[in-house]
């Protein structure tokens, strides 16, 4: 599959990756497994961080009480990752350090049990840019806050720790602040089958990827193996993009959340054209206000996993407000969707059914 794309060098964003043949849509270019993973913290009862499946029942590691495991396989299997962080977990009880600490913890743990590299490896740690020159002082305290929690976080297992580091890590992660800052922009989220967060990982040479907000290739997930898939035909030599975030946003809204997080700002075509941000206003604002103005709570709901008091807001709202606002009004749509999860989470099928039903004309 690595023969499907290449390393180049960008106009006007760096590195890259684009095909070297021909690719059809749906087509799969590249699977990886994650260099260091972690299940999210708010998820740690419920999915196993070993296969990352979801379990209503999973075995607890009866030392740090914090890992959880399908069976005694999956509890195996995932000691020699374990192990380490096991001790720094215990150290902590009953705290539990921020997702960038236990995922940077987890690389640090990873490259020092490594004999030695990846052939195959496109892009290397060493490579990933911290992009620190050009975060503001509030993002670099908050990072420096992080990086004295990883700090603190591995002192369990000093002083041996701090020599293996030096000898074993490329230099610039051997500092804590740029070794989260690297973590912070080059993870990627691991999502379910319902495409949920359920972790984060790191995938070296997937880190090459250019954003766009229309882009030609899609990442799923089987577990941790993350999977790059063709969603339009791809033409030799054309670069692979992904998309960094919720496509499904206006173009002010897109543009904000790319500059704060991966300090860029988008210039592809759907930005400078902002083609679709006249349907995704489209009815009256001040009908369509009060369906946006109710989605920060109906987002509480699904944080919470309160997927009955989600579907009678949504199903009210939609109802009442909502039939006076067009389909592609992107908050109806948000609300439509929301409504969906919810019906797929309570079982309710015929439900989920209509409201996937009415989303289908306005996706595509």
């Amino acid at each position: 599959m690595a023969q499907m794309l290449e390393r180049f060098v960008s106009p006007g964003k760096g590195n890259g990756l684009r095909a070297t043949v021909g690719i059809r849509r749906g087509q799969l270019l590249y699977s990886a497994e994650p260099l260091a993973c972690c299940v999210s913290n708010r998820l740690t009862k419920d999915v196993c961080h070993r296969c990352f499946s979801r379990r209503e029942t999973l075995m607890r590691c009866s030392q740090c009480k914090t890992a959880r495991y399908c069976n005694t396989t999956c509890q195996k299997q995932a000691w020699s990752a374990h192990k380490r962080e096991c001790k720094c977990l215990q150290s902590l009880i009953p705290r539990i350090p921020t997702d960038s600490v236990r995922l940077a913890a987890r690389l640090i743990f990873a490259l020092l049990s490594q004999s030695t590299g990846s052939s195959e490896e496109l892009y290397t740690l060493e490579e990933h840019e911290s992009h620190l020159s050009l975060m503001s002082e509030k993002r670099k305290q908050g990072l420096s806050q992080l990086a004295s929690m990883l700090e603190l976080y591995l002192q369990q297992e000093a002083p041996g720790l701090a020599q293996e580091v030096t000898s074993a890590l490329p230099p610039s992660c051997q500092e804590p602040l740029s070794l989260i800052a690297k973590v912070t922009c080059n993870c990627f989220t691991i999502c379910d089958g319902e495409l949920q967060e359920i972790g984060v990982g790191l995938y070296p040479s997937l880190s090459l990827l250019n954003h766009e907000c229309r882009p030609n290739c899609v990442m799923v997930f089987e577990g941790t193996n993350l999977q790059l898939r063709a969603v339009q035909d791809i033409k030799p030599k054309e670069e692979l993009t992904i998309s960094y975030i919720e496509t499904l946003s206006l173009t002010e809204d897109r543009q904000r959340q790319l500059e704060e997080q991966y300090l860029f700002t988008c210039r592809c075509q759907r930005c400078n054209s902002k083609d679709t941000d006249g349907l995704m206003l489209s009815g009256e604002e001040t009908t369509w206000r009060l369906l946006k103005d109710a989605l920060p709570k109906l987002e509480e709901h699904k944080a919470e996993f309160n997927w009955e008091a989600l579907l009678k807001s949504c199903s009210h709202l939609l109802s009442t407000v909502g039939v006076d606002v067009p389909d592609e009004n992107l908050y109806k749509l948000r609300m439509t969707d929301m409504a969906l999860d919810a019906c797929v989470h309570l079982g309710r099928w015929e439900e989920a059914l209509g409201y996937g039903e009415k989303t289908l004309p306005v996706y595509r």
